[in-house]
This record gives C-alpha cells, sequence and structure tokens, in this order.
C-alpha cells in the first residue's frame, strides 16, 4: 500500500518540537537515539512516500546526531539498507569501521542493522531512500559494499544524482508502479558503481562473469537459456562459466533465475501486461510451470506473483533517519 505523508515541527510547542521529531523519524524509519545541540524550538520538516519496496524521506532540520546502539539493534531489527543523499549542508558519520564526511557532492550507502552515529550540520537538507537488503545482496553477487561516500559529480554517481533528485520532485506524481521501477534503476545504478567497470579488472574470471551477466541480462526473456547456452555463445566453456560465477558465491542457475525474477517483478506491475496471465508470464520466461514459478517468487520475495500483482505485498522497506 502506497502511503504519502509530510510532518513539520511548527505544529508543536517549541518546547516540544525536539521530542516530536524523535518520534517522527522513529515511525517513519526505526527505533534510533537522538543528541540535540539545543532541544530549544527544534526546527525540522519531513516528506515521506512509501510504496510496498521502496521508501523515499526529503527532509530540512536543524542540527541533530542520529544513534543506532546496538541495543536499539536488538529492540528493533531492520536488516535494510538507507542510502543517504544530503542536498545542502554536510553529515558527520561514524562507525566500528570508520568515519568521515558526506557533503552534496556524494552519497552513503548505509546498513542499518550495524551500530553507527550521523551527525547533521545545521539547516541541513537531502533525501533518504529505503532499499531492501536482498535488493542490493544480490546484484553485487556478496560483494561488500563500500563504507565511505560514492562520488556524485561524474559518470554513474552525476546519472544516479539526477535521479535521485527527479524522484523526490515527482514523487507524488509517479504512480506506485513507476516510483518503484524508478527506484530499482537508482539501485541497478548504484550497485553498478559500486562494482565498477568489469573491464578494468585484472582477474580473468571477473571478466567472464561479468559478460555471462550482460548477456544473462540481454537475453533473460528466452525459455531456453542456460549456463551452456551462455558459454556458447560467448565462445567460452561451460567450466569457464561455472568457475567465473563461483568465484563471485553463485552459479549461472542462480543467476538466471534472479535476473527472471527480476522480469517477472517487472511485468507484473506493468499495465503492458495486465491481461496476460501469471502462467504465461512464468511459461515466457522459462519456469517448467506455474507452480515452480510461484515457488521461487514467494522464496525470493516473500509473497506470491498473485499478491504482489495486487499490491498485497507486505512492508519490504522498513523504516532511518530523515
Amino acid at each position: 500500500m502506497a502511503i504519502a505523508d509530510s510532518a513539520t515541527t511548527d505544529a508543536v510547542d517549541p518546547r516540544e518540537r525536539a521530542d516530536y521529531w524523535a518520534h517522527v523519524i522513529d515511525m517513519y524509519q526505526c527505533r534510533l537515539g537522538y543528541r540535540f545541540p539545543s532541544r530549544t524550538d527544534f526546527q525540522g520538516s519531513s516528506q515521506l512516500r512509501r510504496t510496498d519496496s521502496y521508501q523515499l524521506i526529503g527532509w530540512e532540520s536543524d542540527a541533530v546526531t542520529y544513534l543506532r546502539t546496538r541495543k536499539l539493534i536488538r529492540a528493533d531489527p531492520d536488516d535494510n539498507y538507507r542510502l543517504i543523499i544530503p542536498f545542502t549542508g554536510q553529515l558527520a558519520f561514524g562507525s566500528d569501521d570508520g568515519h568521515g564526511i558526506l557533503t552534496p557532492s556524494a552519497m552513503l550507502l548505509v546498513a542499518i542493522d550495524q551500530p553507527f552515529a550521523l551527525s547533521m550540520s545545521e539547516a541541513t537538507r537531502g533525501v533518504i531512500i529505503n532499499i531492501p537488503r536482498e535488493q542490493v545482496r544480490h546484484r553485487l553477487n556478496r560483494v561488500a559494499p563500500p563504507l565511505g561516500p560514492l562520488d556524485l559529480t561524474t559518470g554513474l554517481g552525476r546519472v544516479s544524482a539526477g535521479i535521485v533528485g527527479g524522484l523526490y520532485t515527482e514523487r507524488a506524481t509517479l504512480t506506485d508502479r513507476e516510483f518503484d521501477s524508478v527506484s530499482e534503476r537508482l539501485v541497478d545504478l548504484l550497485c553498478m558503481q559500486i562494482l565498477g567497470d568489469p573491464a578494468a579488472s585484472t582477474t580473468p574470471l571477473a571478466d567472464v562473469a561479468a559478460a555471462a551477466r550482460r548477456y544473462i541480462r540481454a537475453h533473460v526473456g528466452d525459455p531456453d537459456l542456460t549456463g551452456a547456452c551462455v558459454a556458447a555463445a560467448l565462445g567460452w566453456s561451460l567450466r569457464q562459466i561455472q568457475l567465473a560465477f563461483n568465484a563471485i558465491g553463485t552459479t549461472p542457475s542462480e543467476i538466471i533465475r534472479e535476473e527472471r525474477l527480476h522480469v517477472a517483478c517487472e511485468r507484473l506491475r506493468s499495465p503492458a501486461y495486465r491481461r496476460c496471465g501469471i502462467a504465461d508470464i512464468a511459461s515466457d520466461l522459462g519456469f517448467g510451470s506455474a507452480s515452480s514459478f510461484n515457488k521461487a517468487f514467494r522464496r525470493r520475495f516473500d509473497t506470491t506473483p498473485s499478491q504482489f500483482r495486487g499490491g498485497v505485498v507486505g512492508d519490504t522497506g522498513p523504516r532511518l533517519l530523515a
């Protein structure tokens, strides 16, 4: 179910605004600790757009530090990511693995199930996007996300910045399907930027895996697609393909299934496929039966294809900071 909301500390008494802000952020995100340099007349406002899969919060506030401690993690578990993009001001972040400064020229992917502190300067404004962990995990193939900021000034980062700005500006006009589709494209670019240019790799197996994955994405609609087909098309042996994917902790069949499920989600959301039965979508994407498709879909997304199409999916993008 889609949710749109907004909040401002102007709605409450100046003496209660810090507590009100903490309540709003806990409600939108997860349980956090707060340090306010001044609790007198704290100023903050937020705009929320949430679908069953993604959540975007635009915020503007006075200086505040958000804390995610081990005690809070145990009390309110949340293993999804938050992508933080400041538009103005700067953010100081720190965790057990290091610390740094986040400025409007960069974005930061935060794992909310690990302790951290995030301090926002006065008059900071920006966007935070909740991303389901699985959407990052399957694209990175177990490659660990970076601990520091990602550049937004050139290349894929600059393209991502444009998408973030457009998603925030048009949040009220996009349908749920459109909002999710744009969010998924952003995650694609984010993970591509994290992985870097496969052509620059000095590891031959990494080159093989990157080329094989590109081929799979381009031919995922082929119901006869197999690891052997990919190997033959690219001029390698099946063993080379298997070794390349094994080096990153997966297999050709897992990648093919993951890409097919990704396309299945797009088709279940798309008005162009509204008249297409779920069994037909499954067959077109190479699943042996509707039953095997339903089983794979439920295992991957914790819901059935029919529930997903009907919008009865649980909120897979829990609630960080604003």
